[in-house]
């Protein structure tokens, strides 16, 4: 049985094996990784390759980063809404912010599986679906599953004891630290250091910013 310290992330001296093989016990990759290797198997079947295939993987990396700004913004940072009797307020938003209450819950870091549930075969009705081709569509498929796993990599690895290494990596990582743990309101973007938060208006100089009293409880009203 899993113990309440292993639960709360005490990680010292995570080195990146440590993370990789943490990351594989949890479910959410494995249903990614698995819907990926369908759909790579799929396209290799179905072939009719075609200069689309390569445009798709250049759009959606452009693409990508503002895509995973606005869900963070419009949807896990969603404020509970009530209209009549009934509450509005769905599993992703209230996990992301049990998320912020406690960032090192390793189970919190990643898409809830409930959610995947519905959310992967949306990604596969797109694929059959939304595009003039089959190959098209399954080229999409294997991309965003590729796009996914690197986001749910990506995520877990910067709330982990893992210790920047290169560039690249340590501004990535201080980018969603700072919005954990100076100010919930800017700095959205997970897997790039802020590409669309620069663009939208979220990636001010942190010597600017306050530290927010509510950064591990969104929506709460700060305490006067």
């Amino acid at each position: 049985m899993t113990t309440a310290t292993e639960k709360r992330g005490t990680r010292r001296g995570v080195t990146l094996f440590d993370a990789f093989r943490e990351f594989w016990k949890h479910p959410s990759p494995w249903m990614i990784g698995a819907v990926l290797i369908a759909a790579l198997t799929a396209r290799i079947l179905v072939g009719d390759w075609q200069l689309t295939d390569a445009v798709v993987p250049v759009v959606m990396l452009a693409v990508f980063p503002f895509f995973e700004w606005l869900v963070h913004v419009f949807i896990l940072h969603w404020r509970p809404r009530r209209i009549g009797r009934f509450k509005i307020d769905s599993l992703l938003a209230r996990d992301h912010r049990r998320h912020h209450v406690d960032p090192r819950n390793i189970p919190l870091i990643f898409i809830p599986t409930k959610e995947l549930f519905w959310i992967l075969p949306g990604a596969v009705a797109i694929a059959l679906l939304a595009f003039p081709r089959l190959g098209m569509g399954l080229t999409y498929l294997v991309f965003i599953m590729m796009l996914a796993l690197g986001y749910e990599w990506c995520h877990y690895l910067i709330h982990t004891d893992y210790k920047p290494k290169t560039a690249v990596y340590r501004a990535v990582w201080r980018n969603h630290r700072l919005h954990h743990y100076r100010n919930e309101h800017f700095w959205f973007t997970v897997t790039s250091s802020g590409t669309a938060d620069r663009v939208l208006g979220t990636y001010p100089d942190p010597a600017t910013v306050v530290t927010s009293p509510t950064a591990k409880n969104l929506h709460a009203t700060p305490a006067r």
